[in-house]
């Protein structure tokens, strides 16, 4: 942590939106997010049961990073599997443990909800992943439908 300043990894409150807002706006770099697509599928996520979307948030409650997974059942995984969406930590907090704790947050609330594994796709941030004890297992395709 930077200065004085302590971290406190918790799951969103409905408040929490604009300050999350730019840090997915800015996460995208090949998807254009627009704020009422955000706003809407903010509105879902609060009242899903098998997500999560949690915050980091300073002691002087300025939201400095966010992370969304879900749980999904599976077959060939011998029970749920927990898919870590998105993770993004604000730029200027990069490097001083924030994506640390929203990753260990994560495997707590999926350890916690009987997954049997946390997954993830990353291109940008895999020494970080790897240094987490993440193995490397698979390529990420993807199609627009639209």
């Amino acid at each position: 942590m930077r200065g004085e300043q302590r971290l406190l990894i918790r799951p969103i409150r409905s408040r929490d939106a604009d300050q999350v807002w730019p840090l997915a706006r800015d996460f995208a770099t090949s998807f254009t997010p627009e704020r009422r697509a955000f706003d809407a599928t903010w509105q879902s996520l609060e009242a899903a049961s098998s997500t999560l979307v949690a915050v980091a948030e300073t002691s002087d409650q300025k939201i400095v990073g966010y992370l969304l997974a879900h749980i999904h059942p599976t077959f060939l995984a011998n029970g749920p599997v927990a898919w870590v969406e998105e993770v993004m930590v604000a730029e200027s907090r990069r490097r001083s443990g924030v994506g640390r704790e929203l990753i260990g947050y994560a495997e707590t609330w999926a350890r916690e909800s009987g997954a049997a594994h946390i997954a993830l796709s990353s291109r940008r941030a895999g020494p970080f992943y790897l240094a987490l004890g993440y193995d490397d297992s698979a390529v990420f395709f993807k199609k627009a439908l639209a």
